[in-house]
C-alpha cells in the first residue's frame, strides 16, 4: 500500500468486531454491582471502547503508525480479558456470557494480528 493511502475504518472487519464487543460490554456492565460503577466497570468500558477507537484513529495514519495503534488496541483487548475474569470472580457475569465474550475477544485478536502482519 502506498504510504499516502489510508484505510476507511468503517469498512474494516476488525473495527466492526471491536465495536460489537464494545456494545456487548455495555450490556454486560448493566449486571455489575453499582459500587463498581467508578472502578472495575469504568475500566472495562474504557478498554472495550479503546479497541475500535484506536483502529479508527490509526486509519488516518501511515501503515507503520497504523501498526503501532493496532498494538495499543491489542493491549486494551488483553486488559479487557483480564478484567472480565475479575468480574466473573466477583460473580458479575456467568460462564456462558464470559465464554461468548472470550470467543469474540479471541477472534478480534486473531483478525487484528493477521491484519497487522499484512501491513508490513
Amino acid at each position: 500500500m502506498c504510504a499516502k493511502q489510508r484505510h476507511n475504518y468503517k469498512n474494516l472487519k476488525i473495527w466492526n468486531l471491536g465495536l460489537e464487543i464494545a456494545n456487548d460490554i455495555s450490556d454486560i456492565l448493566l449486571h455489575f454491582s453499582k459500587h463498581e460503577r467508578y472502578d472495575l466497570s469504568t475500566q472495562i468500558n474504557r478498554c472495550s471502547v479503546s479497541m475500535p477507537s484506536n483502529i479508527a484513529e490509526a486509519s488516518s495514519r501511515t501503515d507503520k503508525s497504523f501498526s503501532h495503534f493496532l498494538d495499543i488496541s491489542l493491549g486494551s483487548l488483553f486488559e479487557l480479558g483480564t478484567q472480565l475474569l475479575v468480574g466473573k470472580h466477583k460473580n458479575y457475569l456467568n460462564n456462558q456470557t464470559l465464554k461468548k465474550t472470550e470467543e469474540k475477544i479471541e477472534e478480534f485478536q486473531k483478525m487484528t494480528m493477521g491484519f497487522q502482519n499484512n501491513l508490513d
